[in-house]
């Protein structure tokens, strides 16, 4: 009956509490690229193992994602390359010299993820090799005959907004990669750098810093670490 005590105690009203200040401050998420950062290019040896110059091309070459991808589909089933071939490939693969120990150091200090425009369908073996840290990347869609059919990304722009949602959760972000397509979680990221970037990117963006190595790489994130924890 509307408006009858019934006598039962009203709950308490829960009070939304804020993390301290301290705590959100400390809070620090590294985001790496995966290929040209810590294993080669993928799409590179493959061309180099079949002969296919036109393989080569990359991000660093073509911006547009979404046309790099298709362009390559076409050029595989062009030449009758199916998916096991890529993977042949890959097998044979190691990381960069030095990356598995940079990684491995920095996983010890910090979360990492790899935020990647390549496939899971590619990346397992190097993944292994990295004692398999968190990856997200893309989907390949496969035919009934093994042929690389179509992809499927995560999200438009998803390097990007993946770092947002993890600033969304109170994470301070520092991000790292070598291409047009990361230049977008460079710019998200609290504090954002290139390494092995080719020089004709790294010129267009001037204000990523540009690493040749993994021990001078990890000295600015250490630092950027620093200024972001004092802020």
């Amino acid at each position: 009956m509307r408006g009858c005590n019934t006598g039962r105690p009203t709950p308490p009203r829960r009070e939304r509490v804020a993390l301290p200040r301290a705590t959100i401050r400390h809070m620090q998420f590294v985001c790496l690229d995966l290929e040209g950062v810590l294993v080669p290019e993928i799409w590179i040896a493959f061309a180099e193992r079949t002969g296919i110059s036109e393989f080569r091309r990359t991000t660093r070459d073509e911006p547009d994602y979404d046309k790099l991808m298709r362009w390559r589909i076409g050029l595989l089933r062009q030449h009758g390359l199916k998916l096991a071939d890529i993977q042949a490939v890959i097998a044979g693969l190691s990381p960069l010299p030095g990356a598995a120990e940079f990684l491995a150091g920095l996983r010890e200090r910090y979360q990492v993820v790899i935020l990647s425009d390549t496939f899971y369908e590619f990346a397992g073996p190097l993944m292994a090799q990295l004692s398999r840290p968190t990856l997200m990347c893309h989907k390949l869609v496969i035919d009934a005959e093994g042929f690389v059919a179509d992809y499927q990304l995560r999200q438009p722009n998803p390097k990007f907004h993946a770092v947002n949602a993890l600033k969304s959760l109170h994470y301070r972000v520092i991000a790292a990669g070598d291409s047009y397509n990361d230049t977008g979680m460079l710019g998200a990221a609290d504090a954002g750098f290139f390494i092995h970037a080719p020089d004709s990117i790294a010129a267009q963006f001037p204000q990523y810093a540009v690493h040749h190595g993994y021990a001078e790489l990890r000295a600015s994130i250490d630092a950027a670490a620093a200024r972001l924890a004092a802020a």
